[in-house]
């Protein structure tokens, strides 16, 4: 199958880029060395091409009113300008996928619009389904992303940088927060959202092709360091944010992925999945997502087996090495009555149990 490329492709290969198939797409893995980027993005200023992403635009008459059908948050926490984490649920209260909703505020009188960023492996899929849903009820369902640029800017030098060369202040922009911004070197003004998927500070920009690679060119020239998905899926691992595919899917509740802060059951809209989310909080999840520290330097990687007293209890989702803590780390499931902090388990790595503790999650927050 071929495989999708970004506009940015090029100018990643010519930066030094070593790229890899992922979610359909070629993508750069890493460039300088997957340490190195890490440790740029945690103490000074790192980006990435992330134009696998998709991103759609959902507008029409009160888009979160029929949005809200389709998750478990209550999207009117939210208002123009900011946005929020979700998931998609299927019927028996699996995630379908998660994402990111910005409140994009009043097109005009009658219609309001909302974005959508959404995992690249779900793309198509979660495209044709919210279309089936939204379509039949008059709102419109937009690929705004088409063939351009969305770009991670992260790290505490991040939002300095976009103020430098914006000219603008971003003081006021909290987290999740969202505005347009103008750069005096792109032709047109850009989607800014302060996201990102490291536990940095920093922001999402969304851009044409063609202001995507000038931005690129004007963020090398600053020596801003490209980075690549091994450094992206590290510094995440870190910040103990899902992947999903891996630390979550369609069989497993927000309730056990640990998102249960994502279920906003006292709100009275009725949503996809509410039933069996209902029955899963009466009854309460029998496996939870922890978070491991294992002694030692072996990595438990996603699949590997989690032991108490001998035998195979979990499932690791995700692991690495941690170059900001200097230690190994994993996600994992794990019965509900192990999954209390200071739990001692074991990984079996190459035919060996290695000592594992359960700790709290996030395992690095930004200071």
């Amino acid at each position: 199958m071929d495989l999708h490329r970004t506009p940015l492709h090029d100018l990643c290969i010519t930066a030094g880029s070593r790229m890899v198939p992922f979610a359909g797409w070629e993508m750069p893995v890493q460039f300088s060395g997957l340490i190195q980027e890490h440790k740029v993005v945690r103490e000074h200023v790192g980006m990435f091409d992330i134009s696998h992403m998709g991103v759609l635009q959902l507008e029409g008459a009160n888009p979160k009113d029929a949005l809200q059908k389709l998750v478990p948050s209550d999207l009117h926490r939210i208002g123009p300008g900011e946005a929020c984490y979700t998931v998609l649920l299927n019927e028996r209260g699996g995630i379908r996928d998660d994402l990111i909703v910005y409140d994009c505020g009043a097109v005009d009188a009658e219609r309001g619009s909302l974005v959508l960023v959404i995992n690249a492996a779900c793309a198509d899929a979660d495209t044709a389904w919210i279309r089936e849903r939204m379509e039949p009820i008059g709102l419109t369902v937009t690929d705004i992303k088409q063939d351009g640029v969305l770009l991670a800017l992260q790290g505490p030098q991040a939002i300095p940088l976009l103020e430098e060369l914006s000219g603008e202040s971003l003081s006021g922009l909290p987290r999740f927060g969202h505005r347009t911004l103008s750069f005096q070197a792109l032709a047109n003004p850009v989607f800014t959202a302060r996201t990102g998927y490291t536990g940095e500070d920093g922001a999402e920009l969304l851009l044409s092709a063609d202001d995507g690679q000038k931005l690129w060119q004007v963020l090398l020239d600053r020596g801003v360091s490209p980075c690549g998905l091994g450094a992206r899926d590290t510094l995440r691992l870190e910040a103990a944010m899902h992947l999903y595919g891996q630390d979550m899917d369609a069989d497993t509740t927000p309730f056990e992925a640990g998102l249960g802060w994502l279920v906003h059951l006292e709100m009275p809209a009725e949503f996809v999945g509410r039933q069996a989310l209902e029955q899963a909080a009466a009854s309460g999840p029998a496996k939870r997502l922890v978070g491991l520290k294992l002694q030692g330097r072996a990595i438990a990687r996603h699949d590997y087996p989690v032991l108490h007293n001998g035998e195979t209890v979990g499932v690791v989702t995700s692991g690495s090495w941690s170059p900001t803590l200097g230690e190994a780390i994993a996600l994992a499931y794990v019965p509900t009555n192990l999954a209390k902090i200071g739990q001692e388990l074991g990984v079996e790595i190459r035919g060996k149990a290695e000592a594992a503790t359960v700790v709290r999650r996030p395992f690095y927050r930004h200071p």
